[in-house]
């Protein structure tokens, strides 16, 4: 089934009046354009090293001749007389202005900007001036980022950017991605996650970018600074600029090894605590099932060679790296090896660049098992690993919790993972009609292609409990396809105070996803694995095939603009507008509009403002932007059919067909009003700035399954636009250089966030209910039934359950009623449940601080998450003495706390906030050491070496071990829904940085 999207009526006529936009930008320029009187002026351009600068941009101010400086630092250019003006910029450099006179020859010599206020900030489809930002925008460069051994560089972020919350609850495992959320959850169903542009392309892969090619990131929090991506930009954008080509030759190599521990594992009893305790039956071993099944330390190393070069016209840069991380159980582990190159060529008229980028990749990984790890937690310690009777085979487990198995055996003799090739590229053609138009045509892909393998041998004492001893394997190959065309067009135009910055653009994009699977048992042999599932006996029974396919697309098509003014360098405005349409929606709903404005105010380049010379930029700023969300499945609001099982008929099977969805034909975009107040300010000379805002954001037409009767539907659930939710908090980033001498600096940087958040309504005027929805049901054994509830007017993360009042003489737990009256917790029913907490933080905050002494280099990095609740799930299921009977438990379970005191199974699994925790913690999260020495050899350009440490510390009151393990983000923070475990790790990295 393909998707289309049609443009008609007056849709068609804007589009076409967006078309004419380059024509008319460019007959514009050239009118403007004045006539150049024959005064010629030549010069070089030089740094204050005395290097010569290529590139530099030279404006004859207030008017649209300009040119550029060549390899060497030399130009020329036409002036119309003495009194002309003419501007050097250059990045990283103090612009100068300098008038002509009767001079013919002027060279100048740029001085290095020290100025943060000259930091250049990427925006959407642009740059500018960190002194022009009128919107909420975070720049990072990277070499801020934390030193991790990690598989997704966006880890590295964590921490630095306030509003911006990053957490992996398995961390210990190479192949878990990071949960990324921006000013807290936005959407019921669709997508939460920002948008990652890669050097201009919407859409890129983080796991297919090696940190070390980094330049900066600059994370769009702001809604006019993210309107500009309309759609996708929804939840934010983070946009990651790569390292490009150097001046001159250098090669650089990066290496690192690292060792992963358990940190804060839990702890279960030992096989004499257990029998001392009458926990079951005693089978004569003493197995420590953790630790069976975990590595004492697992292994990882890193390594990245770059080769760069060039001039200001043409240049490279090409890196190479290879990765092979263990994992903390027995069988995980990820080895991968990438590449990218980035090749620029700019005429030697300096009329067009052509750019292109090239990022390869391929990986096998291994599967961690976390189911493996709560058999650990909860086997009994005296079953032991082998069969007593058989040493070579494994012990057989028939007693424990729900389909026990051997954990080591799984670990050890199945096979699961993913083979996987990733490959993007994009090009660009930039044409500088004029020096102040430009236009550019950029093409990209994004292809992912994930060839999943799985494989249970017949030997499996599983297969042999579950599967009637038959070899089981499958095998699914995935394959993600995104291909993006985007036109856009820049004009500058300045002249006395007024300064002006036009952009104009068009964006088509288009998603392709498309699998198949096959699976089979009872294959002859063991010896192919999954690599000979048609020999198969299982699926050849008639009725059974054991096969998939899929294929699904969808298009998003743009025409966007964008103005930004600046008045005298202090009155600032921008204003944007994205007219987007969507293949996802309904007939009469595939377009919306998304509008943004900002203003700014820079008051110190007031006159009033001049005598505090201790204030060298304050910046008031306020900005509005609405942006959509599209980030759901594909042909909801389509008439779809799909099969509903195979019947015998006449002797023959058949498949049923029916229609598989409520069809939704006003399906439309779910929006966001996104509103912030700012401040920026600079004081003392750069010693001290930062930055507060202030937001709020207002999500409508919230995209979900909506619970409607049967009959007239013919599905239970309707995928529809229901619902407000509301976001809103503070945002404070701060930059302190403490001490500043030759010898020794000393810096810090705080960032901290609070969100408050709030479901307006879960109803609207076609779809009337309930004002709640219980969520997160928790697994057996029993029915604890659901943990929390999002309803109107409360926060998400609401825990609903009942309310604890102690422990009773005969160990079962005690509650309170809807009366308030104390009663048995076995006693109680769903009326008596109430709101008891909330797993949302109130705040998240961080402390970095950096030092260098001579040679040496330190950073000391300090997160900490505040305010909110999280449910012991080890401790509800394994944590009291009451756990069923031949089940381990934690030790918790025994020694005088509070758990230890229920002891009666009559209440073991029933929900209550005496299973609720203050989350809050304060961890030393990174700590960097570094030596650079002097180095006298021709052949090395530079030694670095460095040692780090990651999650050293953890300061909490949470018994549940690593408050990191559970997740803030997403619509039901604070606790996990099932019983699987995985820990967390510190990590000890040591590596070397060589410049040649």
């Amino acid at each position: 089934m393909l998707s289309y999207l049609h443009v008609s009526g007056p849709r068609r006529r804007w589009s076409g009046l967006w078309l004419l936009l380059p024509a008319l930008l460019v007959s514009y320029s050239l009118m403007a354009v004045p006539r150049l009187a024959a005064v010629p002026i030549t010069g070089k351009v030089i740094s204050n090293s005395g290097d010569p600068l290529p590139g530099v941009s030279i404006l004859e101010k207030g008017t649209n001749n300009g040119t550029l400086t060549d390899a060497e630092g030399n130009y020329k250019i036409n002036v119309q007389g003495a009194s002309s003006v003419l501007t050097y910029t250059y990045i990283g450099f103090v612009k100068q202005e300098i008038t002509v006179g009767n001079q013919p020859v002027i060279n100048v010599t740029l001085e290095e900007s020290s100025s943060s206020l000259n930091e250049v900030v990427v925006v959407g489809y642009g740059t500018l001036d960190k002194k022009e930002v009128t919107s909420a925008i975070t720049h990072v460069s990277g070499k801020d980022l934390l030193t991790v051994g990690v598989t997704n560089p966006i880890s590295a972020l964590q921490g630095k950017v306030s509003g911006l919350t990053i957490t992996n609850t398995g961390g210990g495992d190479p192949n878990s991605m990071p949960s990324i959320q921006l000013r807290g959850v936005s959407s019921r169903d669709a997508g939460l996650g920002p948008l990652v542009v890669v050097n201009g392309v919407p859409g890129g892969v983080l796991e297919n970018i090696n940190q070390n090619d980094i330049e900066s990131i600059d994370v769009l929090k702001g809604g006019a600074a993210s309107a500009i991506y309309g759609t996708r930009g929804s939840n934010g954008v983070i946009i990651i600029t790569t390292k490009k080509g150097s001046q001159g030759s250098r090669v650089d190599y990066n290496g690192y090894g690292a060792f992963d521990f358990a940190a804060m594992p839990l702890k279960t009893l030992s096989a004499s605590e257990f029998l001392a305790q009458n926990r079951g039956t005693d089978f004569g071993a003493q197995t420590d099932w953790l630790k069976s099944i975990t590595r004492a330390s697992a292994f990882s190393h890193k390594h990245s060679l770059s080769f760069s070069g060039g001039d200001a016209r043409n240049n490279y840069r090409a890196t190479a790296d290879y990765r092979d991380a263990q994992g903390l159980d027995l069988r995980s582990g990820r080895e991968e090896y990438g590449a990218r190159l980035m090749l620029n060529h700019t005429s030697a008229n300096n009329l067009y660049t052509l750019t292109l980028n090239v990022a390869p990749r391929y990986f096998k990984s291994n599967n961690a098992d976390y189911d493996s790890f709560d058999q650990a937690l909860t086997l009994n310690p005296t079953l032991p690993i082998f069969d007593p009777q058989n040493p070579t085979r494994y012990n057989r487990i028939q007693s424990g919790f729900s389909s026990p198995f051997n954990p080591v055996e799984r670990l050890r003799t199945e096979q699961s993972g993913t083979e996987g090739k990733i490959l993007d590229y994009n090009a660009s053609l930039l044409v500088n009609i004029l020096p102040t138009l430009t236009t550019q045509l950029t093409f990209g892909q994004f292809t992912r292609d994930y060839f999943d393998f799985f494989f249970r041998p017949s030997t499996s004492t599983y297969a042999a409990q579950y599967q009637g001893s038959m070899n089981s394997a499958s095998r699914a190959y995935n394959k993600y396809d995104q291909r993006s065309l985007e036109w856009v067009g820049n004009y500058s135009w300045t002249k006395g105070a007024h300064d002006v910055k036009v952009l104009g653009g068009y964006s088509y994009q288009y998603f392709q996803s498309s699998g198949l699977s096959g699976e089979n048992r009872q294959m002859p042999s063991d010896a192919l694995t999954y690599n000979n599932i048609g020999t198969g006996l299982y699926q050849q029974v008639e009725g059974r095939n054991g096969m998939g396919t899929y294929k699904n697309d969808s298009r998003l098509i743009a025409f966007f603009g964008r103005i930004n003014y600046a008045l005298q360098d202090k009155y600032l405005f921008s204003a944007s507008l994205r007219r987007e349409g969507s293949s996802k929606f309904g007939y009469n709903h595939k377009w919306g509009n998304f509008p943004a404005a900002s203003v700014g105010w820079r008051l110190s380049q007031e006159a009033f403002m001049k005598p505090l010379t201790w204030i060298d930029d304050l910046k008031l700023r306020a900005d509005y932007g609405v942006t959509g969300n599209q980030d759901f499945g594909n042909y909801l609001s389509l008439d779809t059919y799909s099969g509903y099982g195979y019947y015998p008929l006449n002797g023959s099977q058949y498949q049923v067909w029916g229609p598989s969805q409520n069809t939704n034909y006003d399906l439309r975009w779910e929006t966001a009003e996104n509103l912030n107040f700012g401040v920026d300010f600079s004081i003392f000379k750069e010693r001290f700035s930062g930055s507060i805002n202030y937001y709020t954001r207002k999500n409508k037409d919230l995209l979900g399954f909506y619970s409607v009767p049967l009959p007239p539907n013919i599905q239970g659930s309707t995928y529809a636009n229901v619902g407000t939710m509301q976001n809103s908090g503070i945002e404070l980033q701060l930059n302190a250089q403490v001490v500043s001498t030759s010898a020794f600096t000393y810096s810090v940087a705080f960032a901290g966030a609070t969100n408050s958040n709030k479901f307006v309504s879960f109803s609207n005027a076609a779809y009337q209910g309930q004002n709640y929805i219980d969520v997160v049901g928790l697994p057996s054994p029993g029915s604890p039934g659901t943990a929390q509830r999002l309803q109107e007017g409360q926060r998400i993360g609401t825990f609903y359950m009942l309310h604890a009042a102690g422990v009773g003489d005969d160990g079962k737990l005690l509650v309170y009623n809807q009366k308030g009256d104390i009663i048995p917790a076995d006693k109680a029913n769903n009326d008596d449940k109430r709101v008891v907490g909330n797993g949302l933080p109130k705040a998240t905050l961080s402390l970095n601080n950096t030092f260098t002494y001579k040679k040496w280099d330190a950073s000391v990095f300090f997160r900490a998450v505040v305010g909110y609740k999280l449910f012991n799930t080890q401790a509800f299921y394994t944590g009291t003495p009451g756990t069923q009977s031949n089940a381990n438990v934690l030790t918790s379970a025994y020694g005088g706390g509070k758990y230890a005191k229920l002891t009666n199974q009559a209440t073991t699994v029933i929900l209550s906030d005496y299973f609720l925790e203050d989350g809050s913690f304060l961890k030393l999260d990174n700590v960097t050491l570094g030596y650079t020495p002097k180095v006298n050899l021709k052949s090395i350009r530079s030694i670095r070496l460095y040692a780090a440490a990651r999650n050293l510390l953890t300061f909490t009151s949470f018994t549940g071990g690593d408050p990191d393990r559970y997740p803030i983000n997403g619509l039901y923070p604070g606790i996990n829904s099932s019983r699987s475990y995985y820990p967390t790790t510190t990590q000890i990295l040591a590596g070397i940085q060589l410049g040649l």
